[in-house]
């Protein structure tokens, strides 16, 4: 067993929290997490891979146990990233990114392509046809950010959506634990929270602005990349996880019978996936 040990360190100012599992000269992956939850994401992964990588898992800036970052925009999240691994010692690793977590990533590696050795994207998008309807009321926001738009995604940033975004489209919700869902639900409603979301929501519409960036990225560069994928994401659609393939042509994508966060259902079947991918 590899221990699993929980830090911080400060990256230009800013506490960053994150969990690490070592094994030494093992080669290194980071885990990026998405909306709205934090590193602990991915307790049930973690111990899975920890006696094949080095992992390193941080808290977002603003999310889990972090501070509130810089800035309320996915620029200053990658920013932070970047310093983050230097930070630690992570100059060359594989990424895991997630939700929010995959344009973080990919910024990261479009400035810094020569760290990262592959990519696993867990319903990380990067395609305009992999936008789901779910991302409607948000859309209307984007064309027009009254204060009456901005109000109308707030119904977002609940309990009750939040446990709805954990167990749609999961066969059984029961096998759900409900420790990510109040957890995150917990973090939501520290000072300040609501404010940095509805922000970063907002800010989203660069991501989809640089959908043809990360692309060329893709063209460029041939990252060896894993798509594992919910397949019942009302957000984050499948056919955004096949479009890997137009870019990166040898990519390999597999689509899972559940909902977003697929690690809480198929944790070890995405653990099983990633250690035959990565070798």
């Amino acid at each position: 067993m590899t221990d699993i040990c929980y830090r911080s360190t400060d990256v230009d100012g800013l506490k960053i929290f994150y969990r690490e599992a070592e094994t030494p000269g093992a080669p290194k992956l980071l885990l990026l997490h998405g909306f709205p939850s934090s590193s602990h994401m991915f307790r049930d992964l973690i111990p899975l891979l920890a006696d094949k990588f080095h992992i390193v898992a941080p808290d977002l800036p603003g999310f889990g146990q972090s501070d509130d970052p810089k800035a309320n925009t996915f620029e200053s999240l990658a920013e932070t990233t970047a310093r983050f691994t230097e930070e630690v010692g992570f100059d060359r690793f594989a990424v895991y990114m997630f939700d929010y977590g995959a344009p973080t990533g990919f910024r990261l590696a479009l400035k810094h392509p020569e760290r990262v050795t592959a990519i696993v994207t867990q319903n990380g998008n990067a395609y305009e046809e992999g936008l789901g309807d779910g991302w409607a009321p948000i859309r209307a926001y984007w064309e027009n950010p009254t204060e009456a738009n901005r109000d109308g995604i707030r119904p977002v940033l609940t309990l009750e959506t939040t446990y709805w975004q954990y167990t749609h489209g999961v066969a059984d919700p029961s096998t759900v634990s409900p420790d990510g869902y109040t957890l995150d639900w917990h973090y939501l409603g520290r000072p300040g929270a609501t404010d940095i979301q509805l922000d970063l929501f907002g800010d989203y519409k660069n991501n989809v602005a640089m959908y043809p960036d990360f692309q060329e990225y893709f063209r460029t560069h041939k990252p060896k990349l894993l798509a594992v994928w919910g397949k019942h994401d009302p957000f984050f659609l499948p056919p955004g996880a096949e479009a890997y393939k137009r870019d990166i042509p040898e990519a390999r994508v597999v689509l899972y019978d559940t909902g977003h966060f697929a690690l809480e259902t198929h944790a070890q079947e995405i653990a099983d996936e990633i250690r035959d991918f990565l070798g």
